[in-house]
C-alpha cells in the first residue's frame, strides 16, 4: 500500500502539491505562534530605572488590599496616598529625605510624553549633566536627550522655561527637571520619597503606617512609572497570539480538509478503476490515508523549517509595533516544533477521513458513473454536521441574548463566534451553490453568445469544485467583515451612548494627567450665562460574590443639580436628584443594584465607605462606571467641566468667557459634537494590531489556498477546455471563459461570507438593543471590497495562467492527456 501511495504521489504531484502547500503553511504559522508564545513566557525580571542608585525608597499606600475567605484581593488605587506626615518626620530624623514628584509637561514642538521631576531626584537614576548646569531659578530646567540645547527658551503648559542643562537619555523616560521648590508648587502631592538611612531603621520608622512600603534592591522598580508594563505587555501579547493561533488552527483545519477532500474527489475515476480491478473499500481508504501520512510528514517538516525563519521576523514586528518590550526575542524552545509538527500530521489525517470514507464506499460502476459529473456532494455526514453546527450557532446566540447579551460584546466572543458559522455555511455551501450560481449567471446568460450560459452551467455542474474554491473566499470575507464590523459597530455604539448622555453645550477639559485648581473653577463659575458642572475622574471598588474585588471608573460631581443640568443618565431605576455624599449611582452590572440598598465600597484612595444606592443606570455597552459626589473622591482633581447655557445666554459669548477662564491652565473648550468626536472610542493599538495579524494570517493563508485550489481545478479541466477549442472556440474565448468562471466562484464565496457577517452583526445589534443602545450595524465595505478584490485577482491569475500555458499545446493532444 505504501508503494502504491508513493507511485500516486509521483504521478499526481500537481494534485498533492496544493495539499502540501496548504498544510506546510499552516504548520509554519503554528510554529511561529508557538515560538512567540514560548518566548513571552520567559520574561526577565525588570530592574530599577529612576531609583537604581537610591538607598531606600519609601512609598505611600498605592494598593488596596481586602481580605476574603479565599485570600486577600488587591487592586491598584486610583489616588495613591502620600506617606503620612508623622512618618516623614520620623524618617527625617534618620537621614536626608528627598520627596519625589512626577507630573506631565507639554512642550510645543518637543517630545509628547515629557514628565517633570524635582532636580534632587536626578541623582538616583543616576543622571549626570553633560552640558550646562543644574536649575537654580523657577524658570530654569534640565532636560534629557538632544531635542533641545542649553540656552533655548521653550513654551510649555507650565509657562516659558529656559533650558540650562542637558543630561543623557537613559531610554525609559523623557524628563524635565525643575528646582525642588518649583516642582513642589506644580505637584503638591508626593506619593514616595527617598531616604538615606539604614534599611532596618527605616522599616522601624514606618511600622504602624498602614500600606506604607519600604523598597530596596530590585523592589525599587515598583517606584518607577508603570513597573509592570513588561509583564502586562506580554500578557496582552499572549492573549493576542493565543487568539491568532486559534484562528490559524481553525483556518488550517478548514482549508486543509477542504483541499484534501477536493483532491480525493478529483480522483473518482481512478478509484472507480481500482474498484473494478478488485480493490476493496478498505484498501482504498488505507491508500488514501497512506498518501495523507506521507504528505503530512513532509509538509509538517517543511512548515517547521519555514516557521524557524518567520518567527524572528514576527518578533521584530511586535517590538516595532510596541506590543512587546524592546528586549523581546525568540528563544531556543523545542516544544513549539513538536506541537506544530504533530498538529499538522493530525490535521492531515483528520482532513482526509471523510474523503477517504467517500472514496471507499461506492461500487465500481457507480464510481465510474460519478466520475463524469458532480452528484451527491451533500453526504449524510455533511448534512448532519452542517445543520448541527448551524443550529448550535443559532441556539448559543439565543441563549446569550436571553441570559447575558453583554457577553456578545467581548472581544473573545466576537472573534471566536464567526468560526462556528463559517464552518456551518461551508459545509452547507453545496446546497446553495447551484441556485446561487444560476442566479448570478442569469444576467450574463441573457446576453448574445454562449459565454454567460457556459459560465453558469459549468459552475453549477461542478458543485464540489465551486464550493471548494469558494471556501477560502468565504473564510476571508467572513472574518474580515465580522471582526472589523464588530469593532466598528461597537465603537459606534459607544459614541452614540456618549452623545445621548451629554446634555452640555460645552465641555471644558484639563490637559491630560492634570486638573483645574480652585481658582480656575471659580473663574469658570463666574462666566455669565454658564451653568457649570465640575467633575473628577476617580474609582470605586466593590467586593462581589465574596471573592472578586471589582474596580469601577467613577465620575465625582459637585452636586446632583449640576449633574441633572448637563447629563442625561440612562436610568433603569431611581433619580439622579437623590445623589448625595452618602449615596452612589451604580449600573446594572453590579451584583447589588437595587435602589435604596446599602453597598460596602472602597473609594479611590482606599477609604472604606457604606453608601446607599440612589439610582441604577442601564448596562449599555458595559463599563459605564458609577457616579459619586466630590466628597467621595478625595484627592481627585477636577479634570472636566460640563457647561449648559442659562436661559437667554449667548453661546458665543459663553464660549469666549470659558476660553478666557482656562487660558492660564491650558484648558480646552469644546462644543458637544466636538467633544463627542474627540472622545470617540477607537480600537486600541493592541486590538488593532491583533486584528491585522489575524486577518493577515487569514488572507495570506486563504490566498495561497485559493491559488492552490484554482491551479488544481484548472489542471483537472484541461481536457474540457481542449474540447471547447475543438468545438470552435478561440484561444482567447476559452481564457475569457476561465476568467469569468473564476470571478463567478469568488462572487459565490463573497456572498456566503457576507451572509455570515450579516448574521454575526445582527447578533451584536440585537445584544446592543437589549442593553438599551440602538446603533446602526456597520459593514466595513472598503475592507470587504479590498479582500474580495484580492481574492478575485488571485483566482483569475491562478486559473488563467495555467490554462493559457496548457492551451499552447494542440487541442487534439490535450484531449488525450492522462487522467
Amino acid at each position: 500500500m505504501l508503494t502504491v501511495a508513493l507511485h500516486t504521489l509521483r504521478t499526481r504531484w500537481v494534485t498533492f502539491l496544493g495539499s502540501f502547500v496548504a498544510l506546510s503553511l499552516g504548520v509554519a504559522l503554528l510554529t511561529v505562534m508557538g515560538l512567540v508564545l514560548a518566548a513571552s513566557l520567559d520574561a526577565p525580571a525588570r530592574t530599577p530605572e529612576r531609583f537604581a542608585a537610591a538607598p531606600v525608597v519609601v512609598r505611600g499606600q498605592d494598593i488596596l488590599r481586602v481580605p476574603t475567605p479565599a485570600g486577600d484581593r488587591t487592586q491598584e488605587l486610583a489616588q495613591p496616598r502620600a506617606v503620612p506626615a508623622p512618618t516623614v518626620a520620623k524618617l527625617e530624623r534618620l537621614g536626608t529625605v528627598v520627596e519625589d514628584r512626577s507630573f506631565p509637561v507639554r512642550v510645543h514642538g518637543g517630545p509628547g510624553d515629557l514628565v517633570g521631576h524635582p532636580w534632587s531626584t536626578a541623582a538616583f537614576a543616576p543622571y549626570r549633566i553633560d552640558a550646562g548646569h543644574a536649575p537654580r531659578t523657577a524658570d530654569e530646567v534640565v532636560v534629557t536627550g538632544d531635542w533641545a540645547a542649553p540656552g533655548e527658551r521653550v513654551r510649555t503648559d507650565r509657562g516659558t522655561l529656559r533650558i540650562v542643562g542637558i543630561v543623557p537619555d537613559r531610554g525609559f523616560e523623557d524628563a524635565v527637571f525643575f528646582t525642588d521648590a518649583r516642582a513642589a508648587r506644580l505637584s503638591p502631592s508626593s506619593a514616595q520619597l527617598v531616604v538615606d538611612a539604614e534599611v532596618s531603621a527605616v522599616r522601624e520608622a514606618v511600622r504602624g503606617s498602614a500600606g506604607v512600603q519600604v523598597l530596596t534592591g530590585d523592589d525599587r522598580r515598583y517606584a518607577d512609572a508603570d513597573p509592570d508594563r513588561d509583564s502586562e505587555a506580554l500578557t496582552a501579547m499572549n492573549a493576542l497570539f493565543g487568539t491568532a493561533g486559534g484562528v490559524t488552527a481553525f483556518v488550517s483545519v478548514f482549508v486543509v480538509a477542504s483541499t484534501f477532500a477536493f483532491a480525493v474527489a478529483q480522483r473518482r475515476r481512478e478509484f472507480g478503476l481500482l474498484r473494478t480491478a478488485g480493490a476493496t473499500p478498505g484498501q482504498l481508504r488505507r491508500a488514501v490515508f497512506a498518501e495523507a501520512l506521507l504528505v503530512g510528514v513532509l509538509a509538517s517538516a517543511a512548515g517547521c523549517v519555514l516557521g524557524t525563519c518567520g518567527a524572528p521576523r514576527l518578533a521584530e514586528w511586535v517590538v516595532d509595533g510596541g506590543l512587546a518590550p524592546a528586549w523581546f526575542t525568540i528563544g531556543d524552545h523545542t516544544w513549539p516544533y513538536h506541537a506544530a509538527f504533530w498538529t499538522g500530521l493530525v490535521v492531515a489525517l483528520c482532513g482526509v477521513v471523510a474523503a477517504s470514507w467517500r472514496a471507499g464506499r461506492t461500487g465500481p460502476t457507480e464510481a465510474l458513473r460519478e466520475a463524469s459529473v458532480d452528484t451527491g456532494a451533500m453526504t449524510p455526514g455533511r448534512w448532519l454536521f452542517g445543520l448541527g453546527l448551524l443550529l448550535t450557532a443559532l441556539v448559543t446566540l439565543g441563549i446569550a441574548l436571553a441570559d447575558d447579551p453583554g457577553d456578545l460584546l467581548h472581544r473573545k466572543t466576537y472573534m471566536s463566534r464567526p468560526m462556528l458559522l463559517i464552518t456551518a455555511v461551508a459545509l452547507l455551501a453545496p446546497v446553495v451553490v447551484r441556485p446561487l450560481t444560476r442566479l448570478l449567471s442569469w444576467p450574463p446568460a441573457r446576453l448574445p453568445g454562449a459565454m454567460g450560459m457556459l459560465v453558469g452551467e459549468n459552475a453549477a455542474a461542478g458543485v464540489r469544485r465551486t464550493a471548494t474554491v469558494a471556501a477560502p473566499v468565504l473564510v476571508t470575507v467572513a472574518l474580515a467583515g465580522s471582526l472589523l464590523g464588530a469593532t466598528t459597530t461597537l465603537n459606534e455604539a459607544k459614541a452614540t451612548e456618549t452623545r445621548e448622555r451629554t446634555a452640555a453645550v460645552f465641555v471644558v477639559t484639563a490637559p491630560d494627567g492634570t486638573g483645574f485648581d480652585e481658582r480656575t473653577v471659580k473663574r469658570l463659575r463666574a462666566v455669565p450665562g454658564a451653568k457649570v458642572s465640575p467633575s473628577s475622574s476617580s474609582a470605586v471598588y466593590v467586593l462581589e460574590e465574596g471573592a472578586a474585588l471589582i474596580k469601577s471608573e467613577a465620575r465625582a460631581v459637585t452636586g446632583p443639580e449640576a449633574l441633572v443640568a448637563t447629563t442625561r443618565l440612562p436610568l433603569a431605576a431611581g433619580r439622579v436628584s437623590d445623589l448625595d455624599d452618602g449615596s452612589i449611582i451604580v449600573n446594572e452590572e453590579w451584583e447589588r443594584h437595587s435602589v435604596g440598598r446599602s453597598v460596602r465600597v472602597w473609594l479611590g484612595d482606599g477609604t472604606e465607605r457604606t453608601l446607599r444606592i440612589a439610582a441604577v443606570m442601564t448596562t449599555g455597552t458595559g463599563n459605564s462606571g458609577v457616579y459619586v459626589t466630590a466628597a467621595n473622591a478625595p484627592g481627585a482633581p477636577v479634570d472636566r467641566v460640563d457647561v449648559a447655557l442659562a436661559d437667554g445666554a449667548d453661546s458665543g459669548a459663553v464660549a469666549a468667557g470659558l476660553r478666557e477662564a482656562v487660558r492660564s491652565a491650558d484648558g480646552q473648550v469644546l462644543g458637544k459634537d466636538e467633544w463627542v468626536a474627540d472622545t470617540r472610542p477607537g480600537t486600541n493599538r493592541s486590538t488593532r494590531l491583533g486584528l491585522l495579524l489575524v486577518l493577515g494570517i487569514a488572507l495570506l493563508y486563504t490566498g495561497i489556498s485559493l491559488v492552490n485550489t484554482m491551479v488544481m481545478a484548472t489542471s483537472d479541466r484541461i481536457r474540457d477546455l481542449a474540447v471547447l477549442r475543438l468545438a470552435g472556440a478561440t484561444h482567447w474565448q476559452v481564457l475569457r471563459l476561465v476568467c469569468a468562471e473564476s470571478l463567478l466562484v469568488v462572487a459565490v464565496g463573497a456572498l456566503l461570507g457576507l451572509a455570515v457577517t450579516t448574521l454575526n452583526l445582527a447578533g451584536m445589534w440585537a445584544a446592543l438593543g437589549l442593553l438599551s443602545v440602538r446603533p446602526t450595524p456597520v459593514l466595513p465595505w472598503p475592507e470587504i471590497g479590498a479582500v474580495v478584490g484580492a481574492c478575485a485577482f488571485l483566482a483569475v491569475l491562478a486559473s488563467v495562467v495555467p490554462a493559457g500555458l496548457a492551451l499552447r499545446r494542440r487541442a487534439v493532444e490535450l484531449t488525450g492527456i492522462r487522467s
